[in-house]
């Protein structure tokens, strides 16, 4: 199994809120659409010196994380999360 885990900052403006909380909701809505992707977990960070919002997935293997990479579905999530962050930190293992 393969544990993805991704920190973002979202962009400080008005919709911040709004935004974490559709990418809370798009990213989860990936399980079950992305073979191979068994749990998707996110969550707003409340210690003001991090990230904002954090993904915690599990996938089958490698294989299905590189599947999931290029999967169309998450292409889509992809374009709305790229316009609305400043940064990312991203970490991949295997367990």
């Amino acid at each position: 199994m393969i544990k993805h885990i991704v920190f973002w900052k979202v962009r400080d403006d008005e919709n911040k809120q709004k935004n974490m909380e559709n990418m809370r909701k798009i990213l989860t809505d990936l399980v079950g659409v992305v073979p191979g992707l068994i749990s998707a977990e996110v969550g707003f960070n409340y210690n003001p010196n991090g990230y904002d919002i954090a993904l915690y997935s599990v996938l089958e293997s490698k294989e299905a994380l590189d599947g999931y990479q290029v999967h169309p579905a998450h292409l889509e999530v992809k374009k709305f999360v790229h316009s609305v962050i400043t940064d990312r930190a991203v970490a991949d293992y295997e367990i």
